[in-house]
């Protein structure tokens, strides 16, 4: 999952940025609104971290600005200001939660699962395909009563295709959601990863999970 991290605390930010990447998310990172809004229109994000008293462009002004572009993405609003009439404007001008500054780092985490899950209208943490469990929260999956280790790259590319059950991903979707702009990557890393999650997901049982569509992309999910 790929997040924009915009705050003007550059220590903070870079905290929020490295303990989300720690949890498998690809992170933006920007220190000012305006190239906030530039990122938020040309990346597509499963979730935006928005400090509201951002310099250039500030929170209150963005988040309508994001919204009457269509862009739908889900927003985690940050702010030191814990007056109600703040909040109540940031959640009517589009934002979807709000955290107050300081906040507990494992507090922040789970809204922002949450609000990515909810932007896949997903609501139960675990999610269940087939024999084969995934546990948002624990980061633990098991197919039929067999755990499966995987590195974080992996991880956050079997959540991905999870997120999107039944569908087809192309490789550019995967590709834009699982990478952010620092990564340096191979063209065929995404069939690399597919390969790796095949070898551990589906060797060893009758059923596959992971199902190529040759010239659209990839999918999860059971079939007949």
């Amino acid at each position: 999952m790929r997040v924009l991290v915009a705050e003007d605390h550059q220590s903070l930010a870079r905290s929020i940025a490295d303990g989300l990447r720690d949890e498998g998310f690809a992170v933006d990172l920007t220190f000012n609104g305006e190239e906030a809004h530039t990122l938020a229109r040309t990346h597509q994000y499963d979730l935006i971290v928005l400090d509201i008293m951002l310099p250039g462009l500030d929170g209150f002004t963005l988040l309508p600005r994001l919204r009457q572009a269509k862009i739908n993405v889900p927003v985690l609003c940050l702010t030191a200001r814990d007056a109600v009439e703040d909040r109540v404007k940031g959640l009517d001008l589009g934002a979807d939660d709000y955290v107050i500054k300081p906040f507990e780092w494992n507090e922040l985490l789970a809204r922002c699962r949450a609000l990515v899950r909810r932007g896949h209208d997903l609501r139960n943490p675990e999610i269940v395909i087939g024999d084969l469990h995934i546990d948002t929260v624990k980061k633990s999956v098991m197919r039929g009563d067999k755990p499966i280790k995987l590195s974080a790259r992996e991880y956050a590319l079997l959540t991905y295709l999870a997120h999107r059950t039944g569908h087809v991903v192309s490789r550019s979707d995967i590709w834009e959601h699982l990478y952010d702009s620092s990564d340096e990557v191979a063209s065929n890393v995404v069939d690399v990863y597919i390969a790796y999650l095949r070898n551990k997901i589906d060797k060893g049982f009758d059923k596959k999970l992971i199902h190529t569509r040759h010239g659209q992309g990839y999918l999860l999910g059971v079939e007949e």
